[in-house]
């Protein structure tokens, strides 16, 4: 965690950050976050994380009392005093301190700075393993800070040499705890289209690729896939050649995997040029 953070409404060393112990975010896990990455002190892909985070503010019933100038105005100056050049940056809005304990009240804003590492190069050369778990995460469209379910559950992932798991239900896949899914089947990419988070990273990889459908895929056709893949804000995309203790296609990343990857990353550079 950098130096200074964003919170009371203003900026503050990060270590002072406080919250209130009866906040619905900690005693029901009530709240909303939203986390960017920065290249070269340029926030990547900034309005479409701001729509999301907006978004969300409206739909968990939170009132966000900042404007978009407002916010945009604290991420530049959160970025520059905390020099974070390649780093991250993660907002969060709580549940707030409610009479009852339980409805949605007014929350606190935080705005943090973070160090970021991207997964290592051996995972994107190598891929990496899922494994497979029955769950629907509720209420998915929104991103809320409830993983309860993954951070106990990743628990086992290490000592099985997995990176995630894939959450299916009744036989349809859905996503893994923290990123996008697609697969590649004879040269065309596949992407669930419900019960998920609607990824930044995904929306620019459709923006992208080529011979792309957006529908329910079965579980079935995870395993007979050509490829697949997942995208997230951290990972950006990584092949996955495993699930659970099955090989993907010819359990090595693919080309058509690889591809969308090399241009996903002279996107980046020409949106930060």
């Amino acid at each position: 965690m950098k130096p200074f953070c964003f919170a009371d409404g203003k900026i503050i060393p990060t270590e002072s950050a406080t919250i209130h112990p009866m906040d619905l975010g900690l005693i029901r896990g009530y709240g909303i976050f939203d986390f960017f990455r920065t290249v070269n002190q340029s926030p990547l892909f900034l309005e479409h994380y701001l729509d999301r985070f907006i978004t969300s503010a409206e739909k968990t019933f939170l009132p966000l009392p900042y404007s978009r100038e407002q916010l945009r105005e604290i991420i530049s100056v959160l970025i520059e005093k905390n020099d974070l050049t390649n780093g991250g940056l993660r907002m969060v809005l709580s549940g707030g301190v409610s009479e009852n304990h339980f409805s949605p009240a007014e929350g606190k804003l935080f705005i943090f700075a973070e160090s970021l590492s991207l997964p290592s190069e051996e995972k994107y050369q190598n891929g990496i393993k899922l494994l497979s778990l029955e769950y629907v995460r509720a209420i998915a469209d929104i991103k809320t800070t409830n993983y309860t379910l993954p951070v106990w559950h990743s628990v086992n992932w290490k000592r099985l040499g997995a990176e995630d798991v894939l959450y299916h239900w009744n036989g349809w896949v859905s996503e893994s705890s923290r990123s996008n899914f697609f697969i590649v089947k004879n040269g065309v990419l596949h992407t669930p289209d419900q019960h998920i988070l609607l990824g930044i990273t995904r929306k620019q990889i459709l923006g992208i690729a080529k011979n792309v459908v957006i529908r329910p895929i079965s579980l079935e056709e995870v395993w007979e896939a050509d490829e697949a893949f997942i995208s997230s804000t951290t990972k950006i995309l990584l092949p996955v050649t495993q699930l659970d203790e099955r090989k993907i296609g010819s359990g090595r990343p693919g080309p058509v995997t690889l591809d969308i990857l090399e241009k996903f990353r002279k996107l980046e550079r020409e949106t930060v040029a």
